[in-house]
């Protein structure tokens, strides 16, 4: 072990780099937490043990690339590769500028240079010499970072121009690792604010003399290239174990540095080790290039490897094995006799046969030994990875690609129904090199496509079923063994041969899913189903309602598909309506294809009992009528009403539509009757006689002034009737009665301005209302100045801030009380909101 020291003593004169074999930057909050905590934590009089920090001083000879750099080696500083604890190092660099930024940012040190700001009796500027960067003498443009990454790094420029602030950053490309840069950046902010406002500068004194001179490294200087690497792969970061990706990129640039001067000299040891760092430079770059999703280092790396060498399922857990066997320090040691005129082949094989007659010593040729891995190999194979990256990216996000339109609309597909194993054969039909053109490609994802509904979202097959015949095609693809079409051509037959098996296997399930009550409703793909149906209807119009993402959301207590017959109906409009079926067959109707319906705007589950005129149109209830919604719930809402057949029809309709979108042939309308489980709707029977008003059901309210009991929108609906016709009597049809009465408590009006519209309310039993709904602030405060004109006109005061402060959309008020459910005083209600109306709009044309 080395010697104990503070980062006070160990930033004296070196120079600290991140090696091009290392990672990024991987610490997250929880980690910046614990750090934080123990700073905090730390008592004035003890120190804390941060932990082992692994270097390995780097020679002069080796520093020849630093560039801008060297300046500061020759004037005394030593250089140093960070092996272990760079994570550390670079949240202690982070935390650092952040407290000479912050204390530099003072209001007090405003006007104030760095030299002239002290914290614990030492300026900013000797702070920043010491921990952060120095300029280089006397013209002060060069500065070098004392902390930071090796140019081939990704994250090299992030943190010089993005953390650290340097000016004149031009273009800089973000990874997954650079946004954890950036996130620590901006916790320390939030830290250091909230100490600052709780303690004061003593506080921000405090954690510079805890962080350098009370945290304690254990220093161990690694002499040997061969320690190095062997650390690395052996050590763990705070809980943020290596990457197979990590790990194998370190064993590449290792093996770069074991063979011998023969078979690569010093000019190709640099050039295919600075070819590493750039395949992982890219790798990483696409990995990470959608922030909010990075993707997985291993499903890769993992997928790479079935693309690249032979696939077995034998191997098939064992991928990373595989590699760190193949890419190994005794495939170098070992060699083998080859003629020294022989070409290396550059094609590569998952075992080599010793035996092969291809490296038998030729006639009259010079033997030579070489090692059994050439330098060759590893050479195609990072530039393979480095090749494949991008399209690996595509597959996951395709709207970011340069493909067609109806490439993308399928791959697109292929991840909303769950590409499985096919990745890495999409992938591959992606590169360039292959020349596939993109109608080829369609008619290949449109295969896979169809595969995977009828083999594993149909049939439920396990989700291997096949994995291995298509992971070797994937690498016979990728070899231009086979060609794409013949891919295609396989899928189409194998899912044509097991349609038949899954048909019958998807009616078997769809039955145990009614016995257990949920039906269609049960099915994992429903939503892939009813989002693909409504994708359709989309194509036609060029218009999207229904988004993947929304609709897919689950919420707490709400739905985004809803069964039209709910699935307990309680009201009297549903009770009535389907009054001739049992409750076992309302159950079964419910759960039906054809009674689930997606929405373009989630609701809550309680408002699933509303009757069918209720969900047809946009109510105060909060949520959105079929009339307004999806292209499906625009199709439903074109029935007049919903009963037993229309819940069949548009079953079978649906069928119908798997039939033409998956090329699924049902056997007859007996079969597709009884995966809809509806036969029993086509049977005769006797009929029944409505049922009357006075039957409630729970959600019924019962209003007993000399009527009937009825539900809450029947009386609005009565309402709203009784007035549109007394408008008809007194001719007022152009303007304030033209609109149709609906089950619904308000009543919009069009007056022909464009910012705002009047409305007419009824609110409980009591309240009449009329008022303003104004689309924006803007519309809004331009009324608002107004205000006093407005109400001079009209003869009466608006209620003007009733509306939420946060709200965009603002509503202004007038209300008066009568007894809405004492029908003789409808007339006097009626005319209460016509002469009202008539005021305001005169108000309002005096001052628009």
């Amino acid at each position: 072990m080395g010697d104990l020291q503070s980062l006070s003593d160990l930033f004296q004169n070196k120079l600290f780099r991140i090696p091009d074999y290392q990672r990024g930057y991987a610490w997250k909050q929880s980690q910046l937490i614990d750090f934080w905590d123990d700073v905090m934590n730390l008592q004035e009089d003890r120190y804390h043990y941060t932990g082992l920090l692994s270097l390995k001083a780097v020679p002069k000879s080796e520093s020849i690339g630093w560039g801008n750099d060297k300046w500061l080696l020759d004037s005394g500083f030593k250089a140093y590769h960070v092996v272990d604890g760079q994570q550390r190092l670079t949240t202690f660099s982070i935390l650092m500028n952040e407290i000479v930024s912050f204390a530099k940012g003072l209001d007090i040190n405003a006007e104030k240079n760095e030299d002239e700001v002290v914290i614990c009796f030492q300026t900013l500027k000797s702070i920043r010499s010491k921990y952060i960067s120095q300029k280089r003498p006397p013209q002060n443009i060069i500065t070098t970072y004392l902390f930071g990454y090796e140019i081939d790094n990704p994250s090299a420029e992030y943190l010089t121009y993005k953390i650290y602030e340097e000016p004149h950053s031009g273009t800089i490309n973000e990874t997954y690792y650079t946004k954890n840069l950036k996130y620590a950046k901006e916790f320390f902010i939030d830290c250091l604010n909230k100490l600052f406002d709780s303690e004061g500068l003593d506080g921000i004194e405090n954690l510079y003399r805890k962080l350098t001179l009370q945290l304690m490294f254990n220093i161990h200087e690694i002499e040997d290239d061969y320690d190095v690497f062997v650390a690395f792969e052996t050590m763990n970061n705070r809980g943020k174990k290596l990457t197979n990706l990590e790990l194998l990129k370190n064993r590449l640039i290792y093996l770069t540095t074991l063979y011998d001067d023969v078979q690569l000299d010093v000019i190709d040891k640099d050039e295919l080790r600075k070819q590493i760092n750039d395949a992982w430079k890219e790798v990483y770059y696409q990995l990470g290039r959608n922030q909010n999703a990075p993707l997985s280092d291993d499903e890769f790396l993992r997928a790479h490897w079935i693309m690249y060498f032979h696939y077995s399922r034998k191997k098939g857990d064992d991928y990373i094995k595989f590699l760190l066997n193949k890419f190994s320090a005794k495939n170098i040691f070992e060699k083998q006799v080859v003629a020294i005129d022989e070409e290396i082949p550059e094609v590569i094989e998952d075992e080599v046969d010793e035996d092969d007659d291809s490296i038998q010593n030729l006639e009259n040729d010079i033997p030579i030994e070489i090692s059994k891995l050439k330098p060759n190999e590893i050479r195609s194979y990072v530039n393979s990875l480095k090749d494949v990256a991008k399209y690996w990216f595509y597959t996951h996000f395709p709207e970011q690609s340069e493909l067609t339109n109806e490439e993308k609309i399928w791959l697109e597909r292929l991840n909303r129904i769950g590409i499985g194993y096919f990745r890495p054969i999409v992938t591959i039909s992606l590169v360039p090199e292959l020349n596939i053109s993109p109608k080829d490609r369609v008619e290949f994802f449109k295969a896979v496509e169809r595969f995977i509904f009828l083999s594993f979202r149909m049939a439920a097959f396990q989700s291997s079923y096949k994995s291995s015949d298509y992971y070797r095609k994937a690498r016979a693809l990728y070899m231009r063994e086979i060609e794409i079409s013949e891919v295609t051509k396989s899928l189409t037959e194998t899912a044509t041969y097991d349609m038949d098996y899954a048909i019958k296997n998807f009616i078997t399930r769809i039955d145990k899913r009614f016995s257990n009550g949920d039906g269609f409703y049960g099915w994992r793909d429903l939503r892939y189903f009813l989002y693909e149906y409504e994708f359709e209807k989309a194509l036609l119009t060029g218009i999207e309602k229904l988004g993947w993402k929304p609709f897919t959301k689950v919420e707490k207590d709400k739905v985004t598909i809803e069964h039209i017959l709910p699935q307990t109906p309680t009201k009297w409009y549903w009770r009535n309506q389907f009054r001739q079926f049992d409750e076992e067959e309302i159950k079964t109707l419910s759960a039906s294809l054809g009674n689930l319906l997606p929405l373009s705007q989630s609701v809550n589950s309680s408002l699933q009992n509303d009757s069918f005129e209720d969900k047809k149109s946009s109510n105060t209830k909060g949520r959105r009528g079929y009339e307004d919604g999806s292209h499906s719930e625009i199709e439903v809402s074109h029935h007049s009403e919903w009963n037993a057949k229309s819940i069949l029809d548009r079953g079978m309709k649906m069928l119908r539509f798997l039939e033409k979108r998956w090329n699924v042939y049902f056997d007859n309308e007996e079969q597709m009757l009884e995966l809809l489980h509806l036969e029993f709707v086509n049977d005769v029977r006797e009929e029944v006689p409505e049922l009357p008003l006075e039957i409630i059901a729970p959600g019924m309210v019962d209003i007993t002034n000399g009527g009937s009991s009825v539900s809450t929108s029947d009386l609005q609906l009565d309402f709203w009737t009784n007035f549109v016709n007394y408008c008809a009597e007194i001719g007022r049809t152009d303007d304030i009665g033209s609109r149709k009465p609906l089950r619904q408590n308000w009543y919009d009006v069009s007056i022909g301005k464009t910012g705002y519209h009047v409305f007419l309310n009824i609110i409980g039993k009591s309240t009449l209302r009329i008022g303003l709904y104004i689309y924006s602030g803007e519309v809004f405060t331009k009324l608002e100045e107004n205000k006093e004109t407005i109400e001079q006109v009209c003869g009466f005061n608006l209620e003007w801030y009733t509306s939420r402060k946060t709200s965009v959309h603002k509503r202004v008020l007038y209300s008066t009380t009568t007894d809405l459910y004492d029908k003789s005083k409808y007339q006097e209600s009626f005319n209460w909101l016509i002469t009202h109306f008539d005021k305001l709009k005169e108000a309002l044309d005096a001052v628009d």
